[in-house]
């Protein structure tokens, strides 16, 4: 038997399904895949992150969940981040028919252990071509820890590290303290393991 070729989807066969689905899927390099499915932590998380900086952030700023597409210029054409913030005028892009954002200033990833690395890494490669981005931040769902990264320049990143519940990160881009506390606020963590080897005496 010779095996089927898989099917590449052209950008208008990708739009079309945008357009049609009431799912979310991302496309790259004549792939797709579906975005749906999440933890009831990583849910709980993303809706905490979102509470918070709204709560933080001056009247003029907005904040977004998962379904706003952002378009990321070397990771065509564009993405879902688990939160998208910016203030004033945010400026939307007209994609196959759907409105995508052009301007974020931060974007937020609530990791999962199947994206993080890819998070860490190679998505951040990628966003980093957003020009207006200068925040990052990365949120564990398995224990509080928050990574942020600020930009310094282009190429120049600062990174620090929230630890704990009692963590505080200073966010330059908005001019504000975001509290660990309240991003995890009801979150349950996952016991640690247990030492599995035990020494025979």
């Amino acid at each position: 038997m010779t095996a089927q070729p898989k099917h590449k989807y052209s950008l208008e066969e990708y739009f079309k399904i945008e357009r049609e689905s009431e799912e979310k899927f991302e496309y790259w390099d004549g792939n797709i895949w579906s975005m749906a499915g999440a933890s009831p932590a990583h849910e709980r998380v993303v809706s905490n992150a979102i509470f918070h900086l709204r709560t933080i952030l001056s009247r003029n700023c907005s904040v977004f969940g998962s379904n706003l597409k952002v378009k990321v210029p070397v990771y065509s054409p564009y993405r879902y981040p688990d939160l998208s913030v910016y203030c004033g005028q945010g400026i939307y892009e007209t994609m196959g028919g759907l409105e995508v954002l052009t301007n974020p200033q931060m974007l937020v990833e609530v990791l999962s252990p199947s994206t993080e690395a890819f998070d860490r890494g190679e998505k951040f490669t990628y966003y980093k071509s957003i020009e207006s981005f200068t925040e990052y931040l990365l949120i564990a769902v398995n224990r509080p820890h928050v990574t942020q990264f600020i930009k310094q320049n282009e190429n120049e990143w600062i990174q620090r590290e929230a630890i704990g519940l009692d963590g505080k990160l200073f966010s330059a881009t908005f001019n504000v303290e975001i509290l660990s506390a309240e991003i995890y606020l009801d979150v349950e963590f996952p016991e640690p393991p247990t030492n599995l080897f035990l020494v025979d005496r």
